[in-house]
């Protein structure tokens, strides 16, 4: 099923790209939704969430046109699967610590994000919340 689903948008796009206006319109097309999905992937990225992945998503539209960035698509997989049997082939303790190490990066940019953004102390917020 899923094939077909493939086989038919390979079709369509292939279609496009046979009258010149086509292909400049879809070179337009893809260029621009990518850049508006890297965009906002970028500005996510200092926020707890998918910010990164939304970056790779904006990449992978592009590279249904673009070369470069069906280049850059595979390097990034290729990094994100190494890292991941990386981490796999670890020790529980390790698995642990670097959990631990990303949970408190996450914590930092949070805590950066909302002290920059609205000017709120989350430490100071807790720590009144703990001592009444």
């Amino acid at each position: 099923m899923k094939q077909d689903e493939e086989r038919t948008a390979m079709g369509v796009l292939h279609k496009i790209r046979q009258n010149p206006t086509g292909r400049l319109g879809l070179k337009i097309g893809i260029g621009v939704l990518g850049g508006i999905v890297v965009a906002v992937g970028i500005v996510l990225i200092p926020f707890p969430g998918p910010g990164w992945a939304i970056v790779i998503l904006g990449l992978a539209i592009w590279a249904i046109e673009f070369a470069w960035a069906k280049n850059a698509l595979e390097f990034t997989k290729r990094h994100v699967q190494s890292w991941t049997h990386w981490i796999g082939r670890q020790t529980w303790p390790i698995r642990l610590l670097v959990g631990a190490l990303g949970m408190v990066f996450v914590s930092a940019v949070v805590w950066a994000s909302v002290r920059v953004s609205l000017g709120i102390d989350l430490f100071v917020k807790a720590k009144d919340l703990l001592t009444g």
